[in-house]
């Protein structure tokens, strides 16, 4: 079940929030207990048997956690962190990267695990737990209705955004949910749902038709690099807007996942912006405990990046993508910092935005030779600089490029909040006009999942 679906829209998410709020917000254990079985009814609709392996490795994870508050200080402690990090990872190794490490060795297997969908992101959930247990700064859940909760919750549990258990702890005990937070909450799902809807699940299919098309142009690289670029954007940070929205009319305030990244100027302030909840927990749970900037900076810059290409999939090409981005990185900052204060905004734009996009590529396409292929298109190198269906396609999609653009930026949102203030019942008349186009668009749509999910 995905929130862009009309199952969830039209059936799902009504009955859930009738069913919890019919629940006194002075009773937050029920409604934990709510939360908790229509989660995973909701993860269950999907694939039925995995959820079992979600009860069974935070059910473990929560239990080791209790002894390990226990032991704290002596050496038992560190061996329960050590035992529950291992099932936690070796969880994940085991259904998404078996058939990947056993092929780099020459063993090919005739079956390999199914990936259950969100395990990337409730197995760091589940690890950032056990580790901050260890080091003392939160204190053992002892509710397991409440960590499972912690764990499964609905609104984030597929596709993130990564949430660390200190900062919704106390509110797994304590929460209530005010009328601006309802409010506030609608209008940002909504938002979320028509960057989906509108916005991604188009330019997602031109990028396909371009980047799937059997002879690549220059122009069609380019273009469709640019939508996937867009199409990737507006899906995440839609799901990560409507999971945040979701959230917080359940009285959760979930930290943000994007700060508009394609107006950022350098490669270290885009992935400032993108994804920040992956990147905060490769940098409190592995960066600085490497030994972040004061010992072996460029070893612990490109190990992360390594790792966080390897932690989006189990494929050659995201561990390049991960080490093409710590490279840049470790060039602009031990060779283009003070160079590139010097540039004009413009060209510092234009340059991360070229570094970017060609990362997007690498990104894309799982067989290497066609990312060797679309490479050399890229930088227009053999093949046709343009062909007819590229430029069919730029010229039927050339007004909605700018749309695209804009909506990448922090204008339209400024725009909003001003309205808002200005015209109160604007805010549900937007509403109304997004939920209700995107329902049209989703009526007879085919399936179109949410790029995270796969990872």
């Amino acid at each position: 079940m995905v929130f862009s679906s009309l199952t969830f829209l039209v059936f799902f998410l009504p009955i859930f929030l009738f069913v919890y709020f019919a629940v006194p917000e002075t009773n937050i254990r029920i409604r934990n207990l709510v939360l908790l079985i229509f989660s995973l009814f909701f993860y269950s609709a999907g694939e039925p048997i995995w959820f079992v392996l979600i009860l069974f490795s935070a059910s473990m994870d929560c239990i080791i956690g209790l002894f390990m508050e226990r032991c704290r200080g002596t050496p038992l402690a560190k061996v329960l962190l050590v035992i529950s990090l291992c099932s936690s990872l070796g969880l994940l190794v085991l259904f998404k990267y078996t058939e990947f490490l056993l092929g780099l060795v020459g063993i090919s297997v005739a079956f390999a695990p199914v990936l259950p969908i969100g395990i990337s992101f409730y197995t760091f959930q589940t690890m950032s737990y056990s580790i901050d247990l260890y080091r003392g700064k939160i204190k053992a859940q002892r509710n397991p209705v409440a960590f499972l909760t912690f764990v499964a919750m609905f609104p984030q549990l597929v596709a993130g955004p990564i949430i660390i258990y200190s900062d919704i702890e106390d509110r797994l005990t304590n929460r209530k949910t005010t009328r601006k937070m309802i409010s506030d909450g609608i209008t940002r799902f909504a938002m979320g749902l028509g960057k989906k809807v509108i916005f991604a699940n188009h330019a997602g299919a031109v990028a396909y038709e371009l980047l799937g098309a059997p002879y690549l142009s220059t122009l069609g690289v380019w273009l469709g690099a640019l939508m996937f670029g867009f199409q990737i954007y507006f899906d995440f940070s839609g799901y990560s807007d409507m999971a945040i929205g979701l959230a917080k009319v359940l009285g959760f305030e979930f930290k943000e996942n994007f700060n508009y990244p394609y107006i950022a100027k350098s490669v270290t302030d885009f992935w400032r912006r993108w994804h920040i909840s992956l990147g905060r927990f490769f940098r409190d749970y592995l960066y600085i405990p490497l030994g972040g900037n004061r010992k072996r900076a460029v070893f612990n810059i490109m190990l992360v990046w390594m790792a966080t290409g390897f932690w989006h999939g189990a494929s050659l090409n995201f561990i390049i993508w991960g080490l093409y981005f710590g490279v840049a990185l470790l060039i602009e900052k031990y060779l283009l910092r003070n160079i590139m204060e010097k540039w004009p905004a413009f060209i510092r734009h234009a340059y991360l935005l070229l570094i970017v996009l060609f990362g997007w590529l690498v990104f894309y396409f799982v067989d290497l030779s066609q990312l060797t292929v679309a490479s050399e298109r890229f930088f227009g190198l053999g093949g046709n600089l343009w062909d007819y269906r590229a430029v069919d396609l730029l010229l039927g999609n050339i007004w909605i490029l700018p749309i695209l653009a804009i909506f990448s930026t922090e204008k339209p949102i400024q725009i909003w909040q001003q309205l808002r203030i200005r015209f109160p019942a604007s805010e549900a008349a937007l509403n109304m006009t997004i939920l209700g186009a995107s329902f049209i668009m989703l009526i007879g749509q085919t399936f179109t999942p949410f790029i995270y999910f796969r990872f």
